[in-house]
């Protein structure tokens, strides 16, 4: 029982050398500048720091679509189409005004309409061609994500048609 516990100390003292140059000031363990001489940075577990008070941009912030066009958009959202597919929708370029969705799904440029079935909304937006595989995914404005009440970042599953008008 005796040897037992020995071996039990000797390896808790052992197991903590690894930490005493964390907790002795001025200690640095062996090998410790191998990583920063071989360009590896050493994780400090800080986080970034938040941005000065007024600097911060919220996404409603970042839309600026025009009631106009919201108005635009929401009629458009009712009229007759013809379903193009699904797909996988990711936010687009936040600074891109306007209701668009660039997707492979459309062979020309047009009018469309984008259903997202997590929220039971729809909301007319402009077809943009997109160079790229049927399944590889779409690309949907920020205005439009937030009508459709889409996660800004998820990837939610879309229902995209061109209007037959």
């Amino acid at each position: 029982m005796t040897r037992l516990v020995t071996v039990m100390t000797a390896l808790a003292l052992v197991a903590g050398c690894a930490r005493i140059a964390d907790i002795v000031p001025g200690l640095s363990r062996p090998g410790a500048d191998r990583g920063a001489s071989a360009g590896i940075e050493e994780d400090t577990g800080t986080r970034p720091r938040a941005r000065p008070d007024g600097m911060s941009r919220s996404a409603a912030a970042l839309d600026t679509a025009s009631p106009e066009s919201r108005n635009a958009a929401a009629q458009d959202a009712a009229a007759p189409a013809q379903r193009l597919g699904s797909t996988v929708a990711t936010l687009g370029a936040p600074g891109e005004e306007g209701f668009w969705i660039k997707t492979p799904l459309a062979d020309a440029p047009g009018r469309g309409r984008v259903y997202y079935p997590g929220s039971d909304k729809s909301v007319g937006v402009d077809l943009i061609p997109l160079d790229a595989a049927p399944g590889a995914g779409s690309r949907l404005s920020l205005s439009a994500m937030r009508m459709l009440d889409a996660p800004l970042s998820g990837l939610p599953e879309v229902d995209v048609f061109r209007l037959t008008e």
